[in-house]
C-alpha cells in the first residue's frame, strides 16, 4: 500500500508573526537611522561578529544585508563559511522578510520535496527563523560599531 505524504501548506500566521518579529528586531538594531552605505558590526566574540549593511532606502521600505563575518581561515573557504542574507523591511506593514539567502535567490513559500536543490518544504519559514536567531544574539551579545561602508 502507497502512503502520500501530505502536501506542505505555509503557516502563513507564523510566518507573517516572524516577520513581525524581525522588523522589530532590526529596527532597534538599526537605530532607526537608515541610511545607503551605513553599516554596523556587531561584535559577539573574538571569532565572531555580524554586519548589517543598508542597500537601499525608499520611502516604504528598506533594503538591508546581513552577513556572518568570522576569523580569516584563508580568502576561499572563508567566503563559504559567511551565511549572508538579504531583508527587505516593509515599513508601512511593518515586516522584515528574508527574500535572498546564501545561493537561493529568492526564497518560495513552499518547495515540493523532494526537489533537485534538496530546499526544505518551510524553507522560508526556516530561514526567517534562523535571522530571528542572528538578531537576537547581536541584541544580547553584540558590541556594535558603526560605519560607513564596512568591509
Amino acid at each position: 500500500m502507497k502512503v502520500h505524504a501530505k502536501k506542505y501548506k505555509p503557516q502563513l500566521a507564523t510566518l507573517m508573526n516572524l516577520c513581525d518579529v524581525n522588523y522589530m528586531l532590526l529596527i532597534k538594531l538599526l537605530a532607526d537611522k537608515e541610511e545607503v552605505g551605513q553599516a554596523r558590526k556587531f561584535f559577539i566574540s573574538d571569532f565572531l561578529s555580524y554586519v548589517v549593511s543598508v542597500n537601499e532606502v525608499t520611502r516604504y521600505t528598506t533594503l538591508v544585508t546581513i552577513s556572518q563575518d568570522t576569523i580569516e581561515v584563508g580568502k576561499e573557504l572563508s567566503q563559504l563559511f559567511q551565511p549572508k542574507m538579504v531583508i527587505r523591511l516593509y515599513h508601512d506593514a511593518r515586516m522584515a522578510e528574508v527574500i535572498t539567502s546564501q545561493n537561493i535567490r529568492q526564497v518560495k513559500p513552499r518547495y515540493d520535496y523532494p526537489n533537485s536543490k534538496m530546499h526544505l518544504p518551510d524553507e522560508k519559514q526556516q530561514i526567517n527563523m534562523f535571522l530571528k536567531e542572528w538578531l537576537q544574539l547581536c541584541h544580547e551579545l553584540g558590541q556594535v560599531k558603526v560605519a560607513l561602508n564596512l568591509k
